[in-house]
């Protein structure tokens, strides 16, 4: 079969597209026939800093039909459509993961819609409402807004009753994120965020950060409230993470990290990707 792989990290040349081995499936796992895949921000990170280890296959995150079960299976059938993550290999024509990381894609759902639906919107329900306790009429800012977790998290706190604050590289998305629920916009080219929050919360700041980028950690914290919550996940940034912590201890600030890996096999993690599969 055909995958997506690299050789050496770097530039998107470095991928090749070449004959790999079939995967094995194995007891527990299912094997899906590809038909769409999610590129991730993980991906890009991967492939211009990781060496890769052998025989690995880019990619984490698919959806397609199951064309064959694992001996241990009961909750998957031939036919099935799914979306799936796992840690490698969804970059190819055919994949073999644990069905137990799987979700069943409901009629009217796309291919392309599920493939990228559990990393970028599991991940934004997660920290909004499980790690951030976001509530209605609370305000939210929201690092990186046009990537994928943060367009899911936008539409995911307006519908929850917040006010979202949505920062941007650009103003070239300002009107979609509009559309999506953002009540304000914060160009971070051109505007002071810390500045603009102030701004728009009356001076208080807000009562969470929703921070994909890393780098923008100190001014996540400055623009938090006392008693605020800041939940980061990844560094998009790509540098070393240095925060000065006393003013956030002495604001009473909660600062937490989120790595989504392990938890999508966690029971809340996958209903909440289930029901929003199914809405």
């Amino acid at each position: 079969m055909k995958a997506a792989v690299y050789d050496v990290e770097g530039a998107p040349g470095v991928l090749k597209y070449v004959d790999v081995p079939e995967p094995v499936t194995g007891p527990d796992d299912i094997l899906i026939s590809v038909e769409a895949i999610s590129i991730e921000g993980g991906d890009l990170i991967n492939r211009r800093s990781t060496p890769p280890l052998p025989s690995w296959i880019v990619g984490y995150a698919a959806a397609g039909t199951v064309v064959a079960v694992g001996s241990k299976v009961r909750s998957r059938t031939v036919g099935d459509r799914v979306a799936a993550f796992h840690m490698q290999g969804s970059h190819a024509e055919r994949w073999a993961v644990p069905a137990e990381r799987t979700w069943l894609i409901p009629d009217g759902v796309g291919m392309a819609e599920a493939a990228a639906l559990p990393i970028s919107f599991g991940t934004a329900h997660h920290c909004l409402f499980t790690r951030g306790m976001l509530r209605q009429g609370e305000t939210v800012l929201i690092q990186a807004a046009a990537g994928g977790v943060g367009l899911a998290a936008v539409q995911l706190a307006s519908q929850a009753g917040a006010t979202v604050i949505a920062v941007v590289s650009g103003t070239q998305r300002r009107g979609r994120l509009r559309e999506l629920g953002a009540d304000h916009v914060v160009d971070r080219t051109k505007d002071n965020i810390v500045d603009s929050v102030r701004q728009y919360t009356h001076g208080t700041g807000v009562d969470l950060v929703i921070d994909p980028v890393g780098t923008t950690l100190p001014v996540s914290l400055s623009a938090l409230a006392p008693e605020g919550r800041l939940v980061f996940v990844g560094n998009a940034g790509g540098n070393s993470l240095t925060v000065d912590l006393w003013p956030a201890m002495q604001s009473n600030q909660t600062l937490m990290g989120v790595f989504m890996g392990p938890l999508f096999t966690r029971h809340g993690v996958r209903t909440s990707v289930d029901e929003m599969l199914q809405a």
